[in-house]
Parts: structure tokens; sequence; C-alpha cells
């Protein structure tokens, strides 16, 4: 179910693939211990990347807001799926070619790093189009990039995510507009970001590491995207999973690891084993009757969930049907 290592992660791994907002970072704030817990993981000779979906920002600017919060992160620790994007454009195009670019700021510094022209006027010659998440895009903007790719230009989008974090809750994200694109063109973009392999490719190749774990809090992108890589994924449970969540995962989108914080990058992990009918794990026992799973016992946190993983994922494997989570809370 999960994957076990007496040893500490960081001696088993040498990259750990980040993702933010969720893991490193709720909104304005840093994770409890996140900062800690990176920073050990570097001491022990762990490489970091923080890796992330948002296109509209340079990988300078992600790096000054995680200094701002109290982590150790450089430029170069930094990859966007901007420079994704850009490198999908790169191996298809001419350099010096002119790209129509929906988006923020990282997306053109992204664009002329790898020689190619940014622009934001249709009647340039164009010879595709790039779209990426921009808080100041305009409507306008939009109808031009949709009427290119409708005939037929060279179309990558830096993300497909149907959300975006904002202070008042979740809003419409990249996606929504790539799908309403994609809708009036009646054709779908190359996406670069998270689900997809692109910005994990441009992360191996930018920051190293021969024995990578991806570390999120969301199953969809981050851990799906770490197990198309053929990648191990950490799933943290400081974001968007919760239990419902965890419990209804299929078989092809699951984590190797579960943990409660970035700690867990400088521990073992003990995975739970099966007993009779239940499993258990560092003092823990989780067992599910009559559809309902119940967790006895007393230890560490993050054993509690891998506990609660297995049992419920045995008997979604045997059943078809999620365990019933009712009455079951997490012990912190």
């Amino acid at each position: 179910m999960l994957l076990s290592t007496e040893r500490p992660l960081h001696e088993v791994h040498d990259l750990a693939v980040l993702d933010l907002d969720g893991v490193v970072y709720i909104g304005p704030d840093a994770v409890p211990g996140a900062a800690e817990g990176l920073s050990a993981a570097r001491d022990a000779g762990m490489r970091l990347a923080y890796v992330t979906n948002n296109a509209s920002r340079t990988p300078q600017g992600v790096a000054d807001h995680l200094a701002d919060l109290g982590f150790e992160a450089q430029a170069e620790d930094v990859v966007t799926s901007s420079q994704a994007a850009a490198r999908l454009l790169h191996e298809q195009l001419p350099p010096g070619s002119t790209v129509f670019a929906l988006g923020g700021e990282g997306l053109h510094a992204a664009l002329d790093a790898v020689d190619l022209r940014s622009t934001t006027d249709p009647a340039e010659p164009v010879v595709a189009v790039v779209q990426g998440y921009g808080p100041k895009v305009r409507w306008r903007s939009v109808i031009d990039a949709a009427i290119l790719v409708k005939k037929g230009l060279v179309w990558v989008a830096t993300n497909a995510d149907m959300t975006f974090p904002t202070a008042n809750g979740p809003g419409p994200g990249n996606g929504a507009l790539v799908d309403l694109v994609a809708r009036f063109a009646q054709r779908q973009p190359q996406v670069a970001g998270k689900p997809q392999t692109a910005l994990f490719e441009e992360t191996r190749d930018r920051i190293g590491g021969r024995a990578p774990v991806v570390v999120g809090d969301r199953i969809d992108t981050d851990i799906a995207g770490a197990v198309r890589m053929g990648w191990p994924g950490m799933l943290v449970m400081t974001g968007v999973t919760g239990m419902r969540e965890l419990v209804e995962v299929p078989a092809d989108t699951r984590p190797a690891y579960i943990a409660t914080g970035l700690g867990a990058l400088t521990a073992p992990h003990a995975a739970p084993q099966p007993d009779g009918a239940a499993w258990v794990c560092d003092g823990w026992r989780g067992e599910v009757t009559d559809g309902r799973i119940t967790v006895t016992g007393s230890g560490d946190d993050d054993a509690w969930w891998r506990v609660v993983a297995c049992a419920a994922w045995a008997h979604l494997d045997t059943t078809g049907t999620p365990v019933d989570i009712g009455g079951v809370r997490p012990p912190r």
C-alpha cells in the first residue's frame, strides 16, 4: 500500500520536489513547522526544488516571497509552469519566434530566457500561443488568443488548474479560461504544469537529483504527476486533501508516503502492515467492519494517517466502495 523505509527519507531520496500552496505556505502564512522541516532536510544534504503551477510570478519573485516567510530559497531553487511551457515551445519553434503570451510577468520572462519573443499584439507574425494565469490579463487579450488558437497555431497552456487560491477563497484558475478557449477553438492545448510531465522534467534538468520524491497536498496534480513520472509521491495532510479525499484515492494515483508535515523528510517512514483484517503501525490499529473504519491505540500522528489510508484502500480495492469515516477523528 505504502512504501516503507527504516532510513530517513533524505537518505533514500536526494531531491524533494515541493509544491508550494498547502505544503510550504497557506495564503500569506508559512505552514507551521515547514521552514524548520525544510532547513533540516537541506542541512542533511537533500536538494529542495520549489515547484509551482502558478505561472504569473518569476522565480525570483517566488524566492523573495519564500524568504519573507523564513525559508532559505534562491531563484535557482524555484521552477514554474511558465518555464516548463517555454521549454515545450522552445522544442517546437525556431529561435526568435514570436509567441502570443497570455499571462503575467513570469510567462514573458520565461519566454525571453529561451530566445522566444513574447508579444500581446495579435497583428505581429505570431506562430504560437501560450496561455497562463495573470491577474491583469484583459478580456480583449483572451479573445485575441482564442482567435489565434482557432487558426491552428501551436498552443501551450502553463496549467489546467480550474481553481486558484485567493484571500476570499478559491477563484477561477487558468484552467477555466483554457477550457473556454478550447471550447471556442474546438481543440485542446499541450499542458506544461502538473500533473503533466513537462514541469517535472524541467525540475529534474534544472535542479538535478537521481532519486526524487514529489511532495504535495493534492492528489490530482502533485501525486498524479508523480505517478505519471514514475517517481514516489509524499502526500502531506496540510492542504486540500482531507480524510474523505484520502480514503477515496484509486489505486493508480496513490502516494508512496503520507505525513502530517515536512519534518517527515528527515525521518524514517514506517508503513502499516496487515494483521488479519486490520492494519497496524506504531501503536495504531485500523480496521473496517461493516463498511465503517475504526482506529484504536495511540502513537505517532503520521502513523495514524497511514493506518487509515491502508485500511480504507484495502476495503476500496476489495469492495469498490469507500469506507464510512463517520466518527473517526485525527489525533490532532
